[in-house]
């Protein structure tokens, strides 16, 4: 058998998406498993070698590859996804799983020339017309966390049993090395990572405030707070470090693979809904979530022990990129609100153990 499953980001999107292989792997255990997604977020699926055998990209900059391998991402160009279609096409798939439920996700998954072509009922899909391009289509139900909307996909190959399991290889990480050395030298108990980055201006929280719980994290636990940056972010991870009182330091430059490190070892992460926050939850973190736009009902930790501190009931921009006031909603948490939020998680994490 040969599947092609279809979700082109991104990266928290694609992490949701992993239990999802993970289930069709253990019931197809001999199969061609193929990943049809941007080129931008691929270099997750790198950690997951035993879910797919190889990965088609959808996108590529202006004379880069259009297929596996890619070596120059950027934002998707028309040679880009012609190539993809190309080579999903030549593989001659018995079934293609569009996971995301957009118009361009479903016409990759109904050009890859799939017998079946499987996405969600049109009540389900962000883009109502993608629902066109798909010869089946399943239900739901009432499930609210998109990992579980993902795994009720699987009714249509016979799966029933749809645990969440996340099986990533996390490798070895130079990043790592150099903060374990930094708890050692300064006598910690650990650290905690702090993530204040997203994609969308209404989903950060205030850089000051960050300083203010990194300063917090240290003294009321013993911690060391470690900021992560990633491309651009570098300035506003340095004003949180600031702003602590050099209680935080900055993390090294990290990639995927790094966080993944960083995040299995970390005795807590605090983040925004961003890519590190659900990298963090595949591997066990502990977490406190800050939400604004988005339902963490929906896109939040999946660990009931997790704890997400939301404004979605208040926001009026609901999943859109800008906010339409001029004070985002999120901002409306306060320091005292995730202060408390860490006290509880670790605290819990204690009495786990």
């Amino acid at each position: 058998m040969k599947l092609l499953l279809v979700r082109l980001g991104a990266l928290g999107d694609i992490v949701h998406a992993l239990p999802v292989a993970a289930a069709l792997r253990d019931r197809f255990p001999d199969a061609q498993i193929d990943w049809l997604v941007d080129a931008r977020y691929a270099a997750i699926l790198n950690f997951v070698p035993s879910l797919v055998h190889r990965v088609v990209i959808g996108s590529a900059r202006a004379g880069g590859e259009g297929m596996g391998g890619a070596t120059r991402p950027g934002a998707p160009t028309w040679r880009g996804m012609l190539a993809a279609v190309a080579a999903t096409r030549r593989e001659h798939y018995d079934v293609a799983l569009d996971l995301q439920g957009l118009i361009r996700s479903a016409a990759f998954a109904r050009l890859s020339g799939a017998r079946r072509v499987i996405g969600f009922h049109r009540r389900h899909v962000r883009e109502a017309p993608a629902s066109w391009f798909y010869t089946e289509t399943c239900e739901p139900g009432g499930v609210a966390h998109v990992v579980d909307k993902n795994l009720a996909a699987l009714s249509a190959f016979g799966i029933d049993r749809r645990p969440r399991r996340f099986p990533i290889d996390v490798p070895s990480s130079t990043a790592l090395a150099a903060v374990r050395e930094w708890v050692a030298t300064g006598g910690r108990a650990g650290y905690a990572l702090i993530n204040p980055g997203a994609a969308w201006p209404n989903k950060r929280w205030p850089p000051e405030r960050f300083g203010e719980i990194a300063l917090s994290i240290a003294g009321r636990h013993g911690l060391l707070p470690v900021v992560l940056w990633g491309p651009g972010e570098e300035a506003t991870a340095g004003r949180i470090v600031e702003s602590s009182g050099g209680a935080a330091r900055l993390a090294p430059q990290t990639g995927i693979g790094d966080v993944l490190a960083l995040s299995r070892d970390a005795r807590l992460m605090l983040s925004g809904d961003t890519g590190p926050l659900h990298l963090a939850g595949a591997v066990g973190t502990p977490i406190v979530a800050l939400f604004g736009p988005t339902d963490p009902a929906r896109n939040g930790p999946w660990d009931p022990a997790d704890i997400s501190l939301s404004r979605f009931g208040d926001c009026v921009c609901h999943y859109q990129r800008r906010c339409r006031r001029s004070r985002a909603c999120i901002e409306d948490i306060s320091v005292e609100d995730v202060r408390g939020a860490i006290d509880r998680r670790l605290a819990a994490t204690k009495h786990h153990a």
